[in-house]
């Protein structure tokens, strides 16, 4: 890596101001949790920020959610933003580790290679004290950004169903354990309850506590509990693509980067009729 995945607030509050410098605030919440990023933003965000909306930045074609935009689609976006090439980028989210690792992942699959997440995400910059500002952001000017989608980074349906039928690669699902093993029923309509046969589960929030990933010891038992080996190809997935990436940020700080991520997610295996279902535990 270029840089490590996370820095401090105390990292960010000394170099705010520096010209080379961008923060996007990459809340995103379910339906569930009764939140409103884009009035959270407007409430309050780190000063300077810039707001990433997941939606608006993902492909709207596909009648799947948050799948990665055609790159000269995304490119024309970040532009409009006023991202360049060239600029760090500092990720965060108001729940402190949740949405932020999916584009901090975005960012790197679409060539990005200095881009970072405020660890502790915005409840620690305000617990460090540090000043926020109200409003719709500042107004940046458009910058020239290229996007260099890294098509290995990204498994589709059918990558995933030949790793685990040639046994290529782990596949992960970082869904809860009930979703999982299909005892609850999914969110989106048409989705059947379960998992692809043969993956493993390691929810995202046995990986972090307090808006944190938890310590490396910690990181390891949760997969090795899994039965994850960490010295094999990985291959992760969720619900629809937004906590896998809690997976592969975790994998990464372990200095085992996952081979891909599957941007479909369950939404897609799920509803496809085709594909083989599993319920149950492992």
């Amino acid at each position: 890596m270029a840089t490590p995945p996370f820095v401090t607030p105390e990292w960010l509050a000394a170099r705010l101001s520096a010209p080379d410098i961008v923060v996007l605030d990459a809340s995103w919440y379910l339906p569930a949790q009764g939140r409103d990023a884009e009035a959270e933003f407007r409430a309050a965000h780190v000063p300077g920020a810039i707001r990433f909306d997941l939606d608006a930045m993902s492909d709207e074609t596909s009648p799947l959610p948050h799948m990665l935009q055609r790159p000269d689609v995304f490119s024309s976006r970040m532009r409009a933003l006023g991202v360049g090439d060239g600029a760090q980028i500092v990720v965060y989210d108001g729940m402190g580790l949740f949405s932020a690792p999916r584009v901090w992942w975005m960012l790197r699959t679409y060539g990005v290679r200095d881009a970072v997440i405020l660890e502790g995400g915005l409840p620690a910059w305000l617990a460090a004290g540090h000043p926020t500002e109200d409003g719709p952001g500042r107004t940046r000017e458009r910058r020239h950004f290229t996007a260099r989608l890294d098509h290995t980074a990204v498994a589709n349906a059918n990558d995933v169903a030949r790793a685990l039928d040639r046994n290529s690669a782990q596949v992960v699902d970082a869904r809860s354990g009930p979703r999982f093993r299909g005892e609850e029923a999914e969110p989106r309509p048409g989705v059947r309850p379960g998992h692809m046969p043969g993956a493993r589960n390691v929810h995202y929030a046995a990986l972090q506590a307090n808006g944190r990933l938890k310590d490396e010891a910690s990181l390891r038992a949760a997969f090795a509990e899994a039965g994850v080996d960490l010295d094999q190809p990985i291959v992760t997935t969720c619900g629809s693509g937004v906590t896998a990436a809690i997976v592969a940020l975790a994998l990464e700080t372990l200095g085992r980067p996952p081979k891909a991520l599957y941007d479909g997610s369950w939404a897609d295996w799920g509803s496809d009729q085709a594909r083989p279902v599993a319920t149950g535990p492992v």
